[in-house]
């Protein structure tokens, strides 16, 4: 936490707390490794916290102000800014440095009218119906907890979410029409209205054509359609700018995050409380019947040949655990997880020399006669040590949101994943990895942050990229040039 003035109340206080950490995920997103991050977090969450205690000490008027948040998350854009113009841009990202040097930065210090029109639309609402809006369609908070932060009705505030979009769109499509245009964007104004508030609405072929080719009038589509999920990336990208994505991804892991580690404080706690207890039981009880079924099995194959040596590394495998308690059933694969609980999946060892086949008859069964030396039994070497699973999480006429999942069986120390895109598809603004692609050969690098992964660890990043036809799976995963498996 930057060393900032005593909180003036506890309500400042636990402000600062809440707000630290958005401030500081963006912050890492926009710099080169960790502690450049906290510095520059440092100085952002400085500057913004001061400024809103100015503002609300200043003479209160009809003054358009952003929610706390979304202010301090431009106090940290601005400060990037500032460090670029003052021969610091070294310590930034590369990529935020074209980006601050570009006109789609300077949009936003701009004339005001020629600003993002979330921007503008967010700005002009009141500060309360803002927060809200900001909080659980940006921050993915759920709306218990938006709730308690707000002083709101747990019971209404899903109905009253619902009224702040429609606010939302209100203010955008005033911006939108206040926006200088031409006279063929003016025309469209009013059929954009209409079609983006119904759901079950079709868009017409010559707005779609529009819209197709006109930028402006895309931009406040993507603000003004209160249905198919797309106001989060609205928001995020019309007030922050550059990161916008990533950024979302990062709120929506730590929302998670948070909740699955504990429950919050106050009214509605026990029920948080309740429900991670019932996750425990049942993950305890799976964990459970996968062991039993475990010893089971090696309990079946001891009489048939195992030798006292086997019966002992089975035994002792059998003694570890069986799956995760969150996994509904036992998988041969290794699935590595973060969480507390056991998580690595073992399978019952084989010898390496077959067993003979069970039989029933009371003749004893023929040994196995040798097998020829000329054919070598495989070796652990030809063993894939990692798996990729590759989820495409959205797709557009052009574009596509991604992740993957990389499982390591052994430590590292750095590293590099490749693969080949089929379909000539390229990898775009990317969280958690640094990409380069050669044509559609793609490399992912570690980040300073999650260079060092431990033995049956896991790496997780994500991307978006852009599509001209197809977009099949990559393939030919390597980790640090070794194949991967998929899966």
């Amino acid at each position: 936490m930057p060393d900032l003035p005593p909180p003036q109340d506890a309500a400042e206080a636990a402000l600062f707390a809440e707000c630290w950490d958005a401030v500081l995920s963006y912050a890492d997103l926009c710099t080169a490794g960790a502690g450049t991050a906290h510095q520059l977090a440092d100085e952002a969450f400085t500057l913004g916290m001061r400024e809103l205690r100015a503002a609300q000490g200043a003479v209160r008027g009809r003054t358009a102000r952003l929610p706390v948040i979304p202010q301090l998350l431009t106090a940290v854009r601005e400060t990037a800014a500032g460090w670029e113009s003052a021969g610091k841009g070294h310590k930034l990202d590369p990529d935020l440095r074209l980006w601050l040097n570009s006109e789609a930065a300077a949009r936003y210090t701009g004339p005001p009218l020629g600003r993002p029109i979330a921007l503008r639309g967010l700005r002009d609402m009141p500060e309360a119906d803002a927060t809200l809006l900001w909080l659980a369609e940006v921050e993915s908070l759920p709306l218990p907890s938006v709730a308690r932060r707000l002083g709101l009705d747990p019971l209404t505030t899903g109905a009253e979410l619902d009224q702040v979009r429609l606010l939302f769109h209100d203010r955008c499509h005033r911006a939108h029409r206040d926006t200088p245009l031409d006279a063929e964007c003016r025309s469209y104004a009013r059929l954009l209205d209409a079609v983006t508030r119904s759901p079950g609405a079709e868009t017409p072929e010559d707005l779609s054509r529009h819209l197709a080719t006109c930028v402006p009038c895309a931009e406040a589509a993507a603000c003004l359609r209160l249905h198919g999920g797309g106001i989060p990336a609205a928001l995020a990208g019309g007030v922050i700018g550059w990161g916008a994505l990533a950024y979302l991804e990062r709120r929506r892991r730590a929302a998670e995050v948070r909740l699955g580690v504990g429950a919050p404080s106050g009214p509605g706690a026990r029920t948080d409380d309740e429900a991670a207890r019932g996750r425990v039981l049942r993950g305890s009880l799976l964990a459970a019947a996968g062991l039993l079924s475990a010893v089971a099995l090696g309990v079946s194959l001891m009489p048939f040949g195992t030798t006292p040596d086997d019966a002992d590394v089975s035994a002792r495998d059998d003694q570890k655990p069986i799956a995760a308690p969150d996994t509904p059933h036992p998988d041969p694969t290794p699935a590595p997880s973060r969480s507390a609980a056991p998580a690595t999946t073992r399978t019952v060892p084989v010898p390496a020399s077959p067993l003979p086949t069970p039989t029933r008859s009371r003749e004893p069964a023929p040994p196995p006669s040798p097998k020829p030396s000329a054919t070598p039994a495989p070796t652990p070497s030809t063993r894939t040590t990692c798996r990729v699973a590759y989820h495409l999480d959205d797709e557009w006429s052009d574009g596509f949101q991604a992740s993957l999942r990389i499982s390591t069986d052994t430590p590292l120390s750095g590293w590099q994943l490749t693969w080949t895109f089929p379909d000539g598809q390229h990898i775009g603004q990317t969280w958690d990895a640094t990409p380069h692609q050669t044509g559609a050969q793609v490399t992912a690098e570690a980040k300073s942050y999650n260079r060092e992964v431990a033995a049956d660890g896991t790496i997780a990043f994500g991307f978006v990229g852009t599509r001209d036809g197809g977009n099949g799976a990559p393939r030919g995963f390597r980790l640090n040039g070794e194949p991967c498996a998929n899966g």
